[in-house]
Protein backbone atom coordinates (compact mmCIF):
# COMPACT_ATOMS: atom_id res chain seq x y z
CA UNK A 1 0.00 0.00 0.00
CA UNK A 2 1.47 3.32 -1.22
CA UNK A 3 0.52 6.35 1.01
CA UNK A 4 1.21 10.40 0.92
CA UNK A 5 0.90 11.82 3.97
CA UNK A 6 0.90 15.30 4.05
CA UNK A 7 0.79 18.37 6.45
CA UNK A 8 2.65 20.98 9.03
CA UNK A 9 3.20 20.91 12.48
CA UNK A 10 -0.17 21.27 13.33
CA UNK A 11 -1.94 19.05 10.81
CA UNK A 12 -1.80 15.79 9.65
CA UNK A 13 -3.18 14.06 6.29
CA UNK A 14 -3.25 10.61 4.62
CA UNK A 15 -3.69 10.34 0.95
CA UNK A 16 -4.02 6.79 -1.04
CA UNK A 17 -1.73 6.34 -4.08
CA UNK A 18 -1.71 3.08 -5.34
CA UNK A 19 -2.06 -0.18 -4.23
CA UNK A 20 0.40 -2.97 -5.80
CA UNK A 21 0.44 -6.91 -5.17
CA UNK A 22 3.98 -8.65 -4.61
CA UNK A 23 4.39 -12.62 -4.49
CA UNK A 24 4.41 -14.25 -0.70
CA UNK A 25 4.30 -12.63 2.34
CA UNK A 26 7.27 -12.00 4.66
CA UNK A 27 5.96 -10.89 7.21
CA UNK A 28 4.96 -12.56 10.89
CA UNK A 29 2.84 -15.06 10.66
CA UNK A 30 1.80 -14.81 14.29
CA UNK A 31 0.27 -12.14 16.80
CA UNK A 32 -1.39 -10.42 13.32
CA UNK A 33 -4.22 -8.74 15.28
CA UNK A 34 -2.21 -7.10 18.12
CA UNK A 35 1.22 -5.07 18.27
CA UNK A 36 3.99 -5.01 20.87
CA UNK A 37 4.87 -1.46 20.58
CA UNK A 38 2.54 1.95 19.80
CA UNK A 39 4.87 3.33 17.48
CA UNK A 40 3.82 6.73 16.68
CA UNK A 41 1.29 5.39 14.27
CA UNK A 42 -0.37 2.27 13.20
CA UNK A 43 -2.09 0.38 10.10
CA UNK A 44 -4.72 -2.41 10.52
CA UNK A 45 -6.61 -4.31 8.06
CA UNK A 46 -10.57 -5.15 9.04
CA UNK A 47 -13.02 -7.81 7.04
CA UNK A 48 -15.40 -5.92 5.57
CA UNK A 49 -18.42 -7.96 6.32
CA UNK A 50 -17.67 -9.60 9.83
CA UNK A 51 -15.24 -6.81 10.98
CA UNK A 52 -12.35 -9.17 12.40
CA UNK A 53 -9.06 -7.66 13.11
CA UNK A 54 -6.95 -9.65 10.36
CA UNK A 55 -3.81 -7.65 10.58
CA UNK A 56 -1.95 -4.60 12.62
CA UNK A 57 1.36 -3.27 12.68
CA UNK A 58 2.57 -0.20 14.38
CA UNK A 59 5.31 2.21 12.92
CA UNK A 60 7.25 5.57 13.02
CA UNK A 61 7.32 7.79 10.17
CA UNK A 62 9.89 10.94 8.68
CA UNK A 63 6.49 13.06 8.20
CA UNK A 64 6.18 12.81 11.88
CA UNK A 65 9.65 13.74 12.46
CA UNK A 66 9.94 16.23 10.39
CA UNK A 67 6.81 17.70 11.89
CA UNK A 68 8.68 18.59 15.16
CA UNK A 69 11.15 20.65 12.92
CA UNK A 70 11.11 24.69 12.49
CA UNK A 71 10.12 24.34 8.81
CA UNK A 72 6.99 22.45 9.66
CA UNK A 73 5.73 25.92 11.15
CA UNK A 74 6.08 27.31 7.78
CA UNK A 75 4.82 25.31 4.84
CA UNK A 76 3.14 22.20 4.28
CA UNK A 77 4.64 19.45 2.99
CA UNK A 78 4.00 15.57 1.33
CA UNK A 79 6.23 12.74 2.12
CA UNK A 80 5.74 8.71 0.30
CA UNK A 81 4.92 6.08 3.13
CA UNK A 82 4.68 2.57 1.74
CA UNK A 83 3.28 -0.68 4.41
CA UNK A 84 3.17 -4.07 3.67
CA UNK A 85 0.08 -6.33 4.27
CA UNK A 86 -0.88 -10.05 3.57
CA UNK A 87 -3.22 -10.18 0.83
CA UNK A 88 -6.32 -10.55 1.94
CA UNK A 89 -8.87 -13.27 0.50
CA UNK A 90 -11.97 -11.09 0.48
CA UNK A 91 -12.74 -6.98 0.46
CA UNK A 92 -11.37 -5.44 3.78
CA UNK A 93 -11.17 -1.82 5.27
CA UNK A 94 -7.89 -0.53 6.23
CA UNK A 95 -7.28 1.68 8.58
CA UNK A 96 -4.30 4.67 9.16
CA UNK A 97 -3.77 6.43 12.63
CA UNK A 98 -1.09 8.60 13.29
CA UNK A 99 -0.55 9.50 17.27
CA UNK A 100 1.17 13.16 17.96
CA UNK A 101 3.77 13.37 20.78
CA UNK A 102 1.31 12.90 23.52
CA UNK A 103 0.11 9.46 22.07
CA UNK A 104 -3.14 11.36 20.97
CA UNK A 105 -4.77 10.69 18.14
CA UNK A 106 -3.59 12.84 15.33
CA UNK A 107 -5.44 11.63 12.33
CA UNK A 108 -7.14 8.79 11.30
CA UNK A 109 -8.25 7.54 7.76
CA UNK A 110 -10.21 4.37 6.55
CA UNK A 111 -10.74 3.27 3.16
CA UNK A 112 -11.84 -0.41 1.12
CA UNK A 113 -9.76 -2.65 -0.99
CA UNK A 114 -11.20 -5.47 -2.71
CA UNK A 115 -8.30 -8.18 -3.43
CA UNK A 116 -10.22 -8.43 -6.73
CA UNK A 117 -9.47 -4.65 -7.95
CA UNK A 118 -8.59 -4.31 -11.55
CA UNK A 119 -6.45 -1.44 -10.78
CA UNK A 120 -4.21 -3.28 -8.02
CA UNK A 121 -0.63 -3.09 -9.89
CA UNK A 122 1.84 -6.52 -9.93
CA UNK A 123 5.00 -5.51 -8.74
CA UNK A 124 7.05 -6.94 -11.55
CA UNK A 125 10.40 -9.31 -10.03
CA UNK A 126 13.71 -8.14 -8.67
CA UNK A 127 16.30 -6.66 -11.29
CA UNK A 128 18.76 -7.93 -9.86
CA UNK A 129 20.09 -10.92 -8.16
CA UNK A 130 20.16 -11.45 -4.54
CA UNK A 131 21.67 -14.27 -1.90
CA UNK A 132 21.81 -15.27 1.40
CA UNK A 133 24.05 -13.87 3.77
CA UNK A 134 22.64 -15.86 6.66
CA UNK A 135 20.12 -18.20 6.67
CA UNK A 136 18.52 -19.47 9.97
CA UNK A 137 15.51 -21.39 8.69
CA UNK A 138 12.20 -21.23 6.36
CA UNK A 139 10.99 -17.82 5.30
CA UNK A 140 7.99 -18.53 7.30
CA UNK A 141 9.47 -18.92 10.67
CA UNK A 142 12.31 -16.20 10.34
CA UNK A 143 12.61 -12.77 10.22
CA UNK A 144 13.92 -11.77 6.77
CA UNK A 145 15.86 -8.76 6.93
CA UNK A 146 17.85 -7.27 3.35
CA UNK A 147 20.81 -5.50 3.47
CA UNK A 148 20.65 -3.23 0.22
CA UNK A 149 23.32 -1.34 -1.69
CA UNK A 150 22.89 2.60 -2.13
CA UNK A 151 25.50 4.44 -3.74
CA UNK A 152 27.85 1.27 -5.03
CA UNK A 153 28.19 0.94 -9.07
CA UNK A 154 28.67 -1.88 -10.58
CA UNK A 155 32.22 -2.37 -9.95
CA UNK A 156 31.67 -1.95 -6.29
CA UNK A 157 29.76 -4.72 -6.27
CA UNK A 158 32.26 -7.16 -4.72
CA UNK A 159 32.83 -3.90 -1.95
CA UNK A 160 29.24 -4.10 -1.17
CA UNK A 161 29.00 -7.57 0.39
CA UNK A 162 31.80 -7.35 2.34
CA UNK A 163 30.24 -4.09 3.83
CA UNK A 164 26.66 -6.18 4.28
CA UNK A 165 28.55 -9.12 5.81
CA UNK A 166 30.27 -6.73 8.14
CA UNK A 167 26.64 -5.46 8.40
CA UNK A 168 25.33 -8.67 9.73
CA UNK A 169 28.11 -9.77 11.96
CA UNK A 170 28.29 -6.36 13.91
CA UNK A 171 24.68 -7.53 14.81
CA UNK A 172 25.31 -10.55 15.81
CA UNK A 173 28.15 -9.78 17.63
CA UNK A 174 25.59 -7.73 20.17
CA UNK A 175 22.83 -9.22 22.22
CA UNK A 176 20.38 -11.05 22.16
CA UNK A 177 21.11 -10.84 18.28
CA UNK A 178 24.00 -13.66 18.59
CA UNK A 179 22.43 -15.62 20.26
CA UNK A 180 18.62 -15.64 18.51
CA UNK A 181 20.15 -15.80 14.81
CA UNK A 182 18.19 -18.77 14.43
CA UNK A 183 15.47 -16.63 14.00
CA UNK A 184 16.48 -14.30 11.49
CA UNK A 185 17.38 -14.22 7.48
CA UNK A 186 19.71 -11.77 6.26
CA UNK A 187 19.69 -11.40 2.40
CA UNK A 188 21.91 -8.92 -0.11
CA UNK A 189 20.56 -6.96 -2.32
CA UNK A 190 23.52 -5.39 -4.66
CA UNK A 191 21.53 -2.47 -6.66
CA UNK A 192 24.02 -1.25 -9.08
CA UNK A 193 24.04 2.52 -9.07
CA UNK A 194 24.66 4.99 -11.92
CA UNK A 195 26.96 7.33 -9.62
CA UNK A 196 29.10 5.87 -6.79
CA UNK A 197 28.41 7.70 -3.68
CA UNK A 198 25.30 9.28 -2.07
CA UNK A 199 24.29 13.00 -2.06
CA UNK A 200 25.85 15.51 0.28
CA UNK A 201 23.38 18.80 -0.43
CA UNK A 202 25.54 21.05 1.79
CA UNK A 203 28.41 20.37 -0.37
CA UNK A 204 26.22 20.47 -3.66
CA UNK A 205 26.99 17.46 -4.22
CA UNK A 206 24.26 15.42 -6.32
CA UNK A 207 24.23 11.62 -7.43
CA UNK A 208 21.92 9.70 -9.05
CA UNK A 209 21.08 6.53 -7.04
CA UNK A 210 19.05 3.55 -6.95
CA UNK A 211 17.20 4.56 -3.54
CA UNK A 212 17.52 8.87 -3.73
CA UNK A 213 18.85 8.92 -0.35
CA UNK A 214 20.77 12.21 0.90
CA UNK A 215 22.60 13.40 3.80
CA UNK A 216 21.48 16.99 5.60
CA UNK A 217 18.02 15.72 6.26
CA UNK A 218 15.71 18.37 7.98
CA UNK A 219 19.14 20.54 7.32
CA UNK A 220 20.90 18.58 10.16
CA UNK A 221 24.14 17.76 8.83
CA UNK A 222 24.52 13.73 9.79
CA UNK A 223 20.80 12.41 9.13
CA UNK A 224 20.71 10.33 6.09
CA UNK A 225 18.08 9.14 4.56
CA UNK A 226 15.88 8.35 1.63
CA UNK A 227 12.20 10.08 1.24
CA UNK A 228 11.72 7.71 -1.99
CA UNK A 229 10.14 5.04 -0.35
CA UNK A 230 8.20 3.87 -3.24
CA UNK A 231 11.44 3.43 -5.04
CA UNK A 232 12.86 1.38 -2.49
CA UNK A 233 10.08 -0.89 -2.32
CA UNK A 234 9.54 -1.49 -6.37
CA UNK A 235 13.38 -2.19 -5.96
CA UNK A 236 12.94 -5.10 -3.56
CA UNK A 237 9.43 -6.56 -5.55
CA UNK A 238 9.76 -10.48 -5.90
CA UNK A 239 12.48 -10.87 -2.45
CA UNK A 240 11.38 -12.08 0.65
CA UNK A 241 11.76 -9.03 3.24
CA UNK A 242 10.35 -7.26 6.09
CA UNK A 243 13.06 -5.42 7.39
CA UNK A 244 15.54 -3.31 5.60
CA UNK A 245 19.16 -1.61 6.10
CA UNK A 246 20.36 0.00 3.35
CA UNK A 247 24.17 0.84 3.27
CA UNK A 248 25.27 3.98 1.88
CA UNK A 249 28.62 3.81 -0.33
CA UNK A 250 30.69 7.11 1.48
CA UNK A 251 33.05 7.52 4.35
CA UNK A 252 30.87 10.38 5.89
CA UNK A 253 29.74 9.95 9.37
CA UNK A 254 26.03 9.41 9.29
CA UNK A 255 22.58 7.65 9.11
CA UNK A 256 19.05 7.11 10.00
CA UNK A 257 16.83 4.43 11.43
CA UNK A 258 12.83 4.69 11.50
CA UNK A 259 10.95 1.90 13.06
CA UNK A 260 9.36 -0.42 10.88
CA UNK A 261 10.51 1.37 8.12
CA UNK A 262 14.23 1.12 7.36
CA UNK A 263 17.76 1.71 8.54
CA UNK A 264 20.13 3.77 6.62
CA UNK A 265 23.72 3.92 7.61
CA UNK A 266 27.09 4.95 6.18
CA UNK A 267 29.70 1.87 4.97
CA UNK A 268 32.87 3.35 5.03
CA UNK A 269 33.30 5.18 8.25
CA UNK A 270 35.51 4.02 10.68
CA UNK A 271 31.75 3.68 12.86
CA UNK A 272 30.01 1.93 10.62
CA UNK A 273 29.90 -1.35 12.81
CA UNK A 274 28.28 0.25 16.26
CA UNK A 275 26.31 2.90 13.78
CA UNK A 276 24.38 0.36 12.23
CA UNK A 277 23.04 -1.77 15.43
CA UNK A 278 22.54 1.30 16.82
CA UNK A 279 20.41 2.16 13.72
CA UNK A 280 18.54 -1.21 13.19
CA UNK A 281 17.70 -0.73 17.08
CA UNK A 282 15.48 2.08 15.43
CA UNK A 283 14.08 0.81 12.47
CA UNK A 284 13.75 -3.13 14.08
CA UNK A 285 13.06 -2.80 18.10
CA UNK A 286 11.19 0.82 18.14
CA UNK A 287 14.57 1.57 20.67
CA UNK A 288 14.91 4.83 21.57
CA UNK A 289 18.20 7.32 20.88
CA UNK A 290 19.60 7.87 24.52
CA UNK A 291 21.58 10.80 23.80
CA UNK A 292 20.59 14.64 24.60
CA UNK A 293 21.05 18.07 23.41
CA UNK A 294 20.53 21.03 25.30
CA UNK A 295 19.13 23.00 22.52
CA UNK A 296 16.38 20.91 20.82
CA UNK A 297 13.22 22.99 18.83
CA UNK A 298 10.67 20.63 20.33
CA UNK A 299 9.98 18.47 23.36
CA UNK A 300 9.08 15.08 21.86
CA UNK A 301 8.27 13.65 25.25
CA UNK A 302 5.93 15.19 27.81
CA UNK A 303 6.21 14.77 31.89
CA UNK A 304 2.38 13.19 31.89
CA UNK A 305 2.87 10.87 28.69
CA UNK A 306 4.91 7.48 28.97
CA UNK A 307 7.17 7.23 25.78
CA UNK A 308 6.12 4.22 23.81
CA UNK A 309 9.84 3.18 23.51
CA UNK A 310 10.82 0.70 26.05
CA UNK A 311 14.36 2.03 26.84
CA UNK A 312 13.71 5.69 28.15
CA UNK A 313 10.61 7.12 30.75
CA UNK A 314 9.52 9.92 31.78
CA UNK A 315 8.54 8.70 34.86
CA UNK A 316 5.27 8.69 34.17
CA UNK A 317 4.07 5.15 34.09
CA UNK A 318 7.80 3.68 35.42
CA UNK A 319 6.18 0.62 36.61
CA UNK A 320 5.87 -0.31 33.00
CA UNK A 321 9.54 0.09 32.04
CA UNK A 322 12.40 -1.64 34.02
CA UNK A 323 11.42 -0.71 37.73
CA UNK A 324 11.06 -4.38 38.14
CA UNK A 325 15.36 -4.59 36.76
CA UNK A 326 16.18 -1.38 39.22
CA UNK A 327 19.81 -2.07 40.91
CA UNK A 328 20.21 -5.31 38.21
CA UNK A 329 23.62 -5.10 36.21
CA UNK A 330 24.19 -1.59 36.06
CA UNK A 331 20.42 -0.96 36.01
CA UNK A 332 19.44 2.51 37.03
CA UNK A 333 17.85 5.92 36.34
CA UNK A 334 19.89 8.21 34.42
CA UNK A 335 18.34 11.29 33.45
CA UNK A 336 19.09 12.79 29.57
CA UNK A 337 17.61 10.85 26.76
CA UNK A 338 15.32 10.88 23.99
CA UNK A 339 17.78 14.03 22.86
CA UNK A 340 16.13 15.97 25.99
CA UNK A 341 18.75 16.97 28.89
CA UNK A 342 15.88 17.25 31.73
CA UNK A 343 12.58 15.47 31.90
CA UNK A 344 13.51 12.33 29.76
CA UNK A 345 15.29 9.15 31.82
CA UNK A 346 17.34 6.50 30.07
CA UNK A 347 18.11 2.56 31.96
CA UNK A 348 22.18 2.70 32.06
CA UNK A 349 25.01 4.88 31.98
CA UNK A 350 26.11 3.81 28.38
CA UNK A 351 24.76 1.34 25.78
CA UNK A 352 24.64 1.08 22.03
CA UNK A 353 21.32 3.40 21.93
CA UNK A 354 23.64 5.96 23.81
CA UNK A 355 27.40 6.07 22.27
CA UNK A 356 29.17 4.49 19.80
CA UNK A 357 31.62 3.46 22.45
CA UNK A 358 29.68 1.36 24.32
CA UNK A 359 30.03 -2.30 23.89
CA UNK A 360 26.61 -3.79 24.25
CA UNK A 361 23.10 -3.29 24.31
CA UNK A 362 22.13 -2.38 27.82
CA UNK A 363 20.06 -5.42 29.82
CA UNK A 364 16.49 -3.37 29.53
CA UNK A 365 17.26 -2.63 25.79
CA UNK A 366 18.38 -6.40 25.68
CA UNK A 367 14.86 -7.33 26.85
CA UNK A 368 12.69 -5.04 24.70
CA UNK A 369 15.13 -6.95 21.50
CA UNK A 370 14.59 -10.18 22.61
CA UNK A 371 10.83 -9.76 23.35
CA UNK A 372 10.16 -8.20 20.00
CA UNK A 373 11.83 -10.94 18.45
CA UNK A 374 9.90 -13.56 19.95
CA UNK A 375 6.94 -11.68 19.25
CA UNK A 376 7.55 -11.65 15.48
CA UNK A 377 8.50 -15.41 15.74
CA UNK A 378 6.59 -17.31 18.11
Amino acid sequence: MDYVFSGNDRTSRVHVDELRSLEGWAGRRVNMDRVLLKGNGQVEMRDSGSGELLYVNSFSTLFQEWQATEEATKVDKAFENVFLFPMPKSPVEITVRLFDFKGGLACSFTHPVDPEDMLIRPAGGPDVKYSYLHRGGSGEKCIDVVVVAEGYARKETGAFMKHAREAVDAIFSHEPFGSMKDRFNFIAVPLVSEDSGVSVPRKNIWKNTPLGSNFDTFYTERYLTTSRLRKMHDALAGIPYEHIIVLANTEIYGGGGIFNSYTLTTARHAGFRPVVVHEFGHSFAGLADEYFYDDQFVEYYYPEVEPWERNITTKADFASKWESMMGCEGVGLFEGGGYQSKGVWRPAIDCRMHTNKAKAFCPVCQRAISRIIEFNTL
